[in-house]
């Protein structure tokens, strides 16, 4: 079967229940995951299900069309920004990154309810 590869930036409170979507899809290949602060909870699960971590979230940019998606969770500007900025100089045309408001939305579905987010802004 074939998966489709994701990679994670932010592994905190918005992050770790997607994270825990993620891995128990069958569908599903976790490339990497890239948090600041590699003590949080979701990287213990990342790591305990041997999902590479890493606090530069550049170096799953740099794993180019290996990821099909990248998924945006920290809510903040710049990270999408220098994301962007670091794919056209790549020449990165196949990775789609995703907006933590689409995440958002693909959880609240999946539980039936709108899915709290601590991010106070989430523009893009």
């Amino acid at each position: 079967m074939e998966k489709i590869r994701i990679a994670m930036v932010g592994a905190g409170e918005t992050g770790t229940p997607l994270l825990k979507q993620l891995l128990a899809a069958p569908f599903v290949e976790l490339v990497g995951v890239a948090e600041l602060n590699l003590a949080l909870p979701g990287i213990a699960i990342a790591r305990e299900a041997g999902v590479p971590v890493t606090d530069n979230f550049i170096e799953l940019a740099e794993q180019g069309e290996r990821i099909d998606i990248i998924i945006d969770l920290t809510g903040s500007r710049k990270v999408r920004e220098d994301l962007r900025r670091f794919m056209q100089f790549a020449g990165n045309s196949h990775t789609v990154i995703m907006h933590e408001r689409i995440a958002l939305l693909m959880m609240s579905l999946s539980a039936g309810a709108l899915v709290a987010t601590r991010h106070e802004s989430l523009s893009y």
